[in-house]
């Protein structure tokens, strides 16, 4: 039988949890680390600070989903979402914007859906909605 445990992720009949690779790619440590926190135990969680890291840590991990922030130096969002889902189909990905450079976070997010992403998120978020777009991207 299937149910949540305590973090709200699902576990399978035998009360294993269902662990996945997880890419974080923003440039704000502050939004780095609370989506570790509240992601790490549960699944193995990456780490990048623009998007050029975060193409090269994807190619080498493979994950099952990235959450990618919109406005980055080097690579932004949109190229990621773009380059990842030219070359990866099927890959899972979780936008998320706070807005800036003049654009509000919702402009930001409906041009990442535009592009690919299967999710969108503004900052700020909770952990339920974090949560809640993990799992249901995860088939949880």
């Amino acid at each position: 039988m299937l149910g949540t445990n305590e973090w709200g992720f699902f576990n399978t009949a035998h009360g294993n949890l269902l662990v996945a690779k997880i890419l974080i790619i923003d440039d704000e440590i502050p939004v780095r680390v609370y989506l570790r926190q509240i992601l790490e135990g549960v699944h193995e969680v990456l780490e990048a600070a623009n998007g050029k890291v975060g193409l090269r840590l994807y190619w080498e991990h493979m994950p099952e989903l990235v959450i990618t922030d919109i406005l980055m130096p080097e690579k932004d969002g949109v190229e990621v979402i773009m380059e990842l889902v030219d070359q990866a189909p099927g890959v899972k990905i979780i936008a998320i914007s706070g807005g800036g450079r003049g654009l509000d976070a919702n402009f930001n997010l409906r041009v990442a859906q535009d592009f690919g992403a299967l999710r969108a998120l503004a900052k700020p978020f909770t952990r339920r909605e974090v949560l809640d777009l993990v799992n249901d991207l995860l088939g949880g």
